[in-house]
């Protein structure tokens, strides 16, 4: 039994201490917002974050996650009442078939949750790893800047980290 902590649950899996974490997510505890791209960490569909970090939940084995602070897409919000970077994404009309997305705001949330005021370099430079086949860049490099400016306006006595644009 391996244990993980995943949107602040823990939750135990019976599995391979080799398997990837993307099958555990979507085939165990039945989290489908990480996508299955190219099983190779290349396309970051399935792109979570362990302890703040970005990671490809495809080539991870939850072998190497216990005791790691897991957050997927369903962590983030709900249909209902979504979190900022997830409305950002809504309100930029960022998704044109929607698959790469979950990986994108993932990215973008560990990326803000660091730097709350990255650049449009460092913007680029963070979601350089994940790929859209439909070609809504733009649209997703506008909804992190909004999502930036909205987390600035929620909380401006905090200080900013990187560029401080």
């Amino acid at each position: 039994m391996i244990t993980l902590n995943v949107n602040g649950n823990l939750r135990q899996v019976d599995v391979d201490p080799a398997t990837p974490l993307l099958y555990v997510l979507r085939d165990h505890l039945e989290l489908n917002g990480a996508k299955f791209g190219c099983g190779l960490g290349q396309c970051g569909a399935c792109t979570v974050m362990a302890d703040g970090e970005a990671i490809f939940s495809c080539v991870v084995p939850v072998s190497v996650l216990q005791g790691r602070r897991i957050k997927t897409l369903e962590g983030l919000g709900t249909i209902e009442n979504p979190g900022p970077v997830q409305r950002a994404f809504i309100e930029e009309q960022a998704a044109q078939c929607g698959f790469c997305i979950p990986g994108m705001i993932m990215r973008a949330q560990a990326l803000l949750e660091k730097n709350p005021s990255p650049s449009q370099a460092e913007i680029r430079q963070s979601l350089n790893t994940n790929l859209c086949r439909c070609g809504t860049h733009m649209r997703v490099l506008h909804a992190v800047e909004r999502a930036a400016r909205a987390r600035k306006a929620a909380h401006p006595t905090r200080g900013s980290a990187g560029s401080g644009r």
